[in-house]
């Protein structure tokens, strides 16, 4: 039995659909659940986060957040604080806690529940 589930695992594993890019469109329209983040979100992060042309990975794009979420939250939380390549230090929000910014980098990255 412990063979067989070995061998299961990986099989459920590989039938997971794969991420595809979303548009700037799809993007777009993604909000955060929370109310209080969703107003975070859209004065701050959304005018970035849904440009294509801005360099900033989609929201909800996994095929551009995957990469960055396997360098762990921790490096994401820190980027967003001190500013990361054209992203100034909190996103311009000042409004914003480490857990508020560690939320929307979640919603952003495709894993709010």
């Amino acid at each position: 039995m412990r063979a067989l589930a070995l061998i299961a695992i990986p099989l459920l594993a590989a039938c997971q659909p794969a991420a595809q890019p979303l548009t700037p469109e799809q993007s777009a329209k993604l909000t955060p659940k929370d109310p209080r983040l969703a107003q975070l979100y859209a004065g701050s992060c959304k005018a970035c986060h849904t440009v294509g042309d801005s360099k900033a990975p989609l929201t909800g794009d996994r095929t551009q957040w995957d990469p960055r979420w396997a360098r762990g939250e921790d490096a994401l939380l820190t980027n967003s604080q001190v500013g990361f390549g054209g992203m100034p230090a909190g996103g311009q929000c000042f409004e914003c806690s480490a857990e508020d910014l560690g939320a929307l980098i979640k919603f952003m990255a495709g894993r709010e529940p």
